[in-house]
């Protein structure tokens, strides 16, 4: 329970995300705001925040950035188990909504791309050649 705490701000997201996947949104017409693929952009947006979000409250958990496999794993896990279960609430509970294998690869792109980011920007030592 301890850890929860830092994890506010993935957690309230999280709600986030699950609120607005399963909204109605308007049928895509290739014009105008809603285009053609918004939905996957979307979703790839969502889960990239929810991960930056998730390495932010580990960062605050232990004081420091934290490089190992294990911690990267749980992280991967955790929105991948997030990403499945929105897809499976979509399908069984949300007539106007889809459970899309598409929708699970566009959150884990999202997630990899945190993940690519968090190690190229902490992993280096540029913030200590900086100071």
């Amino acid at each position: 329970m301890r850890k929860l705490r830092y994890q506010g701000w993935a957690i309230a997201w999280t709600g986030v995300i699950l609120v607005l996947c399963c909204v109605k949104i308007p049928a895509s017409s290739g014009s105008g705001f809603f285009f053609e693929g918004f939905d996957k952009l979307v979703h790839l947006g969502f889960f990239f925040v929810l991960t930056v979000l998730l390495f932010f409250g580990r960062i605050l958990e232990k004081g420091k950035y934290d490089f190992r496999f294990s911690s990267i794993f749980k992280i991967v896990f955790i929105t991948s188990f997030i990403g499945v279960g929105i897809e499976l609430i979509q399908w069984k509970f949300f007539p106007y909504r889809s459970a899309e294998t598409w929708d699970f690869v566009c959150d884990m792109l999202g997630v990899m791309m945190a993940v690519c980011s968090y190690v190229l920007l902490h992993k280096s030592d540029y913030h200590e050649k900086k100071a």
